[in-house]
């Protein structure tokens, strides 16, 4: 009986260490597991068109979960309800056709924010320059890196005593694994990574048709691109407004280079 429990006991505590690490590794990765390009539009008075045509406007906040669009006065709604923000799940993500900030909608604050964004895209300093380098390269190897670190987790689990161990636990390390390479918002796209902070031509997917804007690129991730100093005009026949635009990966492309 004795033998028992000493062997009971520690598997016991090795599997709520594992819990632990595991649900502290995922909420600390998943606060700040924000996209980039709809972080740049945070607390901004934004636009949000979706694919049925159907337009939301409000000052954008932006969670791993989703996003909220926060409106500046209550509406009623047909049914005589009074709301105050709308909400987008993450999982909605794909009905955004585009999130478009007007330049003539922003404060005089978010004015200054703004281009001292555009100066640092256009004009990037030393430090600035090498972070992007760094964190590049970091995206070029991950994979490569999960590949061994799954090697050397199933020898491990063949070859020595630790192995029923971390067998046991398989569940826990595969949850820590899957957020931490699942943390890096930006996928890494040798095409588009030299145009940063370059006119280019994005042509984009509206309805059954594709029309084509001229602006800065300012940034990409897995899901979304980030152009900046856009014409833009939410109908055709509508007079075009400066904007700035985050458009999901799969109704934008970066066809030319304009310059």
């Amino acid at each position: 009986m004795p033998c028992v429990v000493a062997v009971t006991i520690p598997y016991t505590a090795i599997t709520i260490v594992f819990i632990v690490l595991a649900t502290g590794v995922g909420a600390f990765i998943r606060r700040r597991s924000r996209d980039k390009c709809l972080r740049d539009f945070e607390q901004n008075m934004v636009t949000l068109e979706d694919t049925a045509g159907k337009t939301i406007w409000g000052r954008l906040r932006v969670e791993n979960t989703g996003l909220e669009f926060v409106y500046p006065q209550k509406q009623r709604d047909e049914d005589g309800h009074d709301e105050a923000s709308y909400i987008l799940y993450k999982h909605e993500y794909g009905n955004i056709g585009a999130v478009i900030r007007f330049h003539d909608e922003l404060s005089e604050g978010n004015k200054k924010k703004r281009e001292k964004q555009l100066e640092k895209t256009y004009h990037p300093g030393v430090g600035r320059r090498l972070k992007r380098k760094l964190v590049n390269v970091f995206k070029t190897v991950r994979d490569s890196v999960a590949e061994v670190v799954n090697l050397l987790m199933s020898q491990a689990k063949k070859a020595t005593p630790a192995g029923r161990v971390l067998g046991s636990q398989d569940k826990y390390v595969s949850q820590m694994k899957q957020e931490l390479m699942g943390s890096v918002g930006t996928s890494y796209e040798p095409l588009l990574e030299r145009y940063i902070g370059r006119k280019v031509v994005l042509e984009m997917i509206k309805g059954d048709k594709i029309f084509e804007y001229c602006g800065v690129l300012k940034e990409y991730t897995a899901d979304f691109i980030e152009i900046m100093d856009v014409d833009y005009s939410a109908e055709e026949k509508k007079p075009t407004r400066k904007a700035d635009m985050a458009v999901p990966r799969k109704r934008g492309v970066v066809r030319h280079l304009g310059e």
